[in-house]
């Protein structure tokens, strides 16, 4: 088996199994009838090759070359693989037809097609082997029925689960590195602040990575609940003395509540004052 890592952080596999000359993945007495099953969440996906319709003509040329009847095709439109296989109304048609014996086995492009994570992998492949039939997977070359393809599907899916991980962690230090930086990060714009180059609005404008720079307005709210805090108030006390003061939430013009001001208090920042653990206490509240 060899693993090859390719650019931004793509993971590929290659496997040779030493079995004989004419070993293949078609040969354990290949299933009758199958069950395709599509997937595709994103047009990011749809870009790469991996529409619907790519997928059933993949799908339908495979059956053909293998000699197997196409039942049907089953399709998840803009669904993600993390939603539970039996929460997918595509899959759990696909599911519960071979359950009842109208299919062998169910095929897909891609492994990833049938779920992103390596325990909901795992679960198909030990319910097709409890109920007696087959997983399989073009790109990857593999069949759950042989001891080959459950070993090699194995290894796939661990891979697929440590890539997710490895490009979430990757995400979440770029957005570390926006929000050190001052510039407008995806969401809400924080408290007291204003995209600079969306100064009207105060949700996050899809692509928009430019400063933050200061709503004046909502600093003055921003530095009093600061104040407050330091005098030693807890957030229901602060929201009281707010509303008492008849200052209203800005952005939506209602009485503050102990939860808006904690989640305030916490996520945001004064650039005039040093939060000093300020938001940590907060987050705890009173």
């Amino acid at each position: 088996m060899k693993l090859q890592v390719y650019p931004e952080g793509t993971l590929g596999i290659h496997f040779q199994a030493h079995l004989g000359d004419n070993f293949s993945m078609t040969d354990c007495n290949s299933p009758a009838r199958l069950i395709g099953y599509v997937r595709v969440s994103t047009n990011e996906q749809e870009e790469n090759g991996l529409s619907l319709d790519a997928q059933r003509e993949r799908l339908a040329a495979y059956c053909t070359g293998l000699g197997a009847e196409l039942v049907r095709i089953e399709a998840d439109n803009g669904v993600s693989g993390k939603i539970a296989p039996a929460r997918r109304p595509g899959l759990a048609h696909a599911l519960a037809a071979v359950q009842r014996g109208n299919a062998d086995g169910i095929a897909v492009v891609k492994l990833d097609r049938l779920g992103r994570s390596t325990r909901d992998l795992l679960d198909l492949m030990a319910a097709a082997q409890r109920e007696g039939w087959r997983l399989i997977s073009i790109t990857e070359a593999l069949d759950t029925r042989s001891a080959v393809g459950e070993f090699t599907a194995t290894i796939l899916a661990g891979l697929a689960q440590m890539e997710r991980k490895l490009i979430s962690e990757r995400t979440r230090e770029a957005m570390r590195q926006i929000a050190r930086e001052g510039r407008v990060r995806s969401g809400r714009i924080p408290f007291g602040f204003r995209s600079a180059a969306h100064s009207a609005s105060v949700t996050a404008i899809a692509g928009d990575r430019s400063q933050l720079v200061e709503d004046e307005a909502e600093q003055r709210i921003l530095r009093q609940m600061f104040r407050l805090r330091a005098e030693g108030l807890g957030a229901r006390r602060i929201a009281r003395s707010l509303n008492a003061a008849g200052c209203v939430n800005p952005r939506i013009q209602r009485r503050w509540t102990p939860s808006t001001v904690a989640k305030i208090v916490a996520t945001g920042y004064a650039p005039s004052q040093s939060r000093s653990g300020l938001d940590r206490a907060m987050a705890k509240g009173s």
